[in-house]
């Protein structure tokens, strides 16, 4: 057990939200007990994932898309007032980073997507320096884009989108979780032979074909779902808590 404030900047002294123009609050977004004892990490602060919390007994959430994003109302109704009124009922806290959790380079969504495809990161580009760029751990290429989309579903589970060149070597690989296509122009500019990330607009199909990079989208929650557990459960192993981590599915 520990206090809800060493629990804070523990967090934040791992994932220096101060660093990053982000889109919305990182650190804790709803005040709940003073002390944390149980963390149940997710994706989303949805409903279902604080009903699943709360079944769990867990008096602390950590997750990688909060209740509060820039342009939004500020109307506590609907479904924000359904959430807010689970949290508060039952005391939890809930706690979420979203660019700095994304860019850690051990614990983050990109580092993490990188070792469940056995990719490792040799470079870094697009805005803040989120994109990775690098190549198989083994030093293997790919034979070609089914090959690697092929790899990507085995290792996420999820069936990919395939846009651009199907004949071709995939050697230099970039990606960037979740909702990253803005970041293809980029990876372009930095010498990607493939592009992964979660989602695709219509845009991307084209520049693929006409820029000869091959563009893989394998889900926005399908490519977020290891950051937020991997750094609850170093934080809940430094400080001596509970940790556990409950995946609600997403078709996104």
């Amino acid at each position: 057990m520990c206090e809800r404030a060493e629990f804070l900047r523990t967090l934040d002294d791992l994932l220096q939200p101060e660093r990053f123009k982000d889109y919305g609050p990182n650190g804790l977004q709803v005040e709940g007990r003073a002390q944390v004892a149980k963390v149940v990490s997710g994706v989303t602060a949805s409903r279902a994932l604080i009903e699943a919390a709360i079944a769990a007994r867990a008096d602390t959430i950590f997750v990688h898309h909060g209740l509060f994003w820039r342009g939004q109302d500020g109307c506590v109704t609907g479904w924000m007032k359904q959430r807010l009124a689970l949290l508060l009922a039952h005391d939890i806290n809930l706690f979420a980073y979203h660019l700095p959790l994304d860019a850690h380079p051990t614990f983050g969504n990109n580092a993490q997507l990188g070792l469940q495809l056995g990719l490792v990161a040799q470079s870094y580009f697009g805005e803040q320096e989120l994109g990775c760029l690098g190549q198989r751990a083994d030093g293997r290429s790919f034979e070609s884009p089914q090959d690697l989309a092929a790899h990507i579903q085995r290792a996420l589970g999820r069936s990919v989108a395939l846009a651009g060149d199907q004949n071709k070597t995939i050697r230099k690989i970039a990606w960037c979780s979740g909702g990253a296509q803005s970041y293809f122009e980029a990876a372009i500019a930095a010498g990607a032979d493939a592009f992964i990330t979660g989602e695709i607009s219509e845009p991307q199909a084209h520049y693929a074909r006409e820029c000869g990079v091959v563009y893989l989208a394998c889900g926005h929650h399908a490519s977020e779902r290891y950051g937020a557990p991997a750094v609850a459960a170093h934080v809940a192993a430094q400080l001596g808590l509970a940790h556990e981590f409950i995946d609600i599915d997403n078709p996104a």
